[in-house]
């Protein structure tokens, strides 16, 4: 977690700086958290869970219990761990029979979601004569059609009860551009463009849809990326990495742990008046 602030259990009071803040009780909540098997997913479903919520961990592949470092049973044992209830669920968010069976699953084996963090999603760079269509339909696929149909399956339900949360995890691509993402970019911009009219929509239905719009986060994606630059450039790993920290006014990634409190205070039943937002995190790169 940031400096000076530390995920307790609910009702005991934290310090952030002078500011004395209490972190959310989620007890008796549901969150579902989709890409969740590692990076920003696994933390955002722990810091729910350190905060009272039964999580649903789902990504594309589970593999055996056998293999737990790096899958979502790995975040549903840290998550039983914690005292919490947890269910994985293998779902592809492109496919929408796959969506609706794990809207049913949780249903069934742990209730009604109240939090829906979108958090799949999946990047790539390349000058735009090097983006094949298939390239950009399937970077559209997973980020804005998985948001879009998460959405629609686990909103009724925020709406029958008059309470919800919809966190999409975006990016400062979806505010800014940058030389190379143009596939990346565009389908962030979608998904900012999506929360804030659906933001709109529920405005009086007591459900909020916010977006967190983190910079270059230190997560395996990230590595990914830093092997692509070193690929195409000729730079060592370690230089492209610092490329990337450059990006940042702060001259560093970002941890996922600041991402995970972000979607945390999104998730506060007392955020009711935060609606249709693009939260950046960026050390001041993005001035809004």
């Amino acid at each position: 977690m940031p400096p000076g602030w530390s995920a307790t259990r609910p009702g005991v009071r934290a310090r952030v700086g002078a500011v004395s803040w209490t972190p959310p009780d989620l007890t008796g909540k549901v969150a579902i958290v989709t890409g969740a098997s590692r990076g920003i997913g696994k933390c955002v479903a722990l810091a729910l869970a350190r905060q009272g919520a039964d999580v649903v961990v789902a990504a594309r592949s589970v593999e055996t219990r056998e293999r737990l470092p790096g899958t979502i049973h790995d975040t549903v044992a840290a998550i039983e761990a914690l005292g919490r209830r947890a269910l994985a669920v293998r779902t592809d968010v492109r496919d929408a029979a796959a969506v609706e069976a794990m809207v049913q699953r949780a249903a069934d084996e742990l209730g009604r979601v109240d939090v829906l963090v979108n958090n799949a999603g999946v990047a790539a760079s390349a000058p735009l004569k090097s983006v094949e269509p298939e390239d950009w339909e399937r970077i559209f696929a997973v980020n804005v059609r998985g948001t879009y149909l998460c959405t629609r399956e686990f909103l009724p339900d925020m709406l029958a009860a008059g309470w919800g949360r919809v966190i999409n995890v975006a990016s400062i691509a979806g505010l800014s551009g940058a030389a190379y993402i143009s596939a990346y970019a565009a389908s962030k911009h979608a998904v900012i463009g999506f929360t804030r009219s659906l933001a709109a929509e529920v405005a009086a239905e007591g459900v909020t849809v916010n977006a967190v719009c983190p910079g270059y986060v230190d997560t395996p994606m990230t590595d990914g990326s830093v092997a692509h630059i070193a690929a195409k450039t000729g730079l060592s790993a370690d230089d492209a990495r610092e490329r990337l920290k450059r990006m940042s006014p702060q001259r560093r990634l970002f941890e996922p742990e600041e991402v995970a409190y972000l979607a945390l205070c999104l998730a506060d039943p007392r955020a009711k008046g935060v609606n249709g937002q693009a939260i950046v995190l960026d050390g001041g790169a993005l001035l809004a």
